[in-house]
């Protein structure tokens, strides 16, 4: 193995959104591979901010405010500091360190955040979140999204509201250059750029494409991308450190 550059020489396809990919793609290349930034998901502002702003007048009446993803941290506390500061009355969690580190860069001192496992469900299991009757709950996130994390503190007494910060889309991409020099390794952080993918492929890209190593940070996308057709499926740990330390370790398995 090479222990300085040990995926020298694999060409691995970055799916993120642009504004978040850029991180993953500059690790894969330090550890020598080569990342093609193929994004599958666009996030872009909502086109009518008025809600958003209305929530965010009324945030001082909140006890927490959780954000789900790196991009309802940006988009979100971006609204929220064009609007003023953050009630220092609020509590911030976040699912995972890629969403508390957007919220550190943005002055948040103290987030509330799982420290292993990085999703609604470990959020859910923390101890600050078990006693939560009568408190007021605000989710920042995209349009649409999971709703067991609201479902869960509404059952234990919280009265939550989803506050939507983004809307996301499906880019425009060229996939002929993958199909034509088909990447040795492929990323994927969500089941609903996964989806993407598979439109663009079609059936006999899909086909194609079935064997192609995919690391995926979480067994839900994996169970998503079974059923999408891949069966080359590798979950890893979470977040960059997950999805890298995965890379390298089957990088080091093919070399052997």
């Amino acid at each position: 193995m090479n222990l300085t550059h040990p995926l020298a020489g694999l060409r691995i396809v970055v799916t993120r959104p642009r504004e978040q990919a850029a991180e993953l793609a500059r690790r894969i290349e330090a550890l020598g591979g080569k990342s093609i930034v193929f994004p599958l998901l666009e996030i872009t502002p909502l086109p009518d901010q008025r809600p958003l702003q209305a929530a965010i007048a009324r945030l001082h009446e909140f006890q927490l405010a959780i954000f789900i993803s790196p991009n309802a941290a940006r988009l979100g506390m971006q609204a929220i500091l064009a609007a003023g500061k953050l009630p220092a009355s609020v509590r911030v969690a976040s699912v995972g360190p890629g969403t508390s580190k957007v919220l550190h860069g943005l002055g948040v001192r103290e987030v509330l955040a799982p420290q292993l496992q990085f999703d609604s469900e470990a959020l859910l299991a923390l101890p600050e979140l078990q006693e939560v009757k009568g408190w007021r709950v605000a989710i920042f996130r995209g349009e649409s999204g999971r709703e067991l994390l609201g479902d869960t503190l509404q059952a234990r007494g919280a009265s939550v509201e989803y506050v939507a910060c983004y809307q996301r889309g499906k880019p425009q991409q060229d996939v002929s250059p993958l199909l034509v020099n088909l990447p040795d390794a492929i990323t994927a952080s969500s089941s609903e750029a996964l989806g993407y993918m598979g439109e663009m492929l079609g059936e006999a890209g899909k086909k194609k494409f079935a064997n192609v190593p995919l690391f995926v940070p979480h067994e839900r996308i994996a169970q998503s991308a079974k059923t999408l057709g891949w069966r080359n499926i590798i979950a890893t740990a979470g977040a960059d450190d997950g999805l890298l330390a995965g890379l390298v370790t089957w990088a080091d398995q093919q070399r052997s």
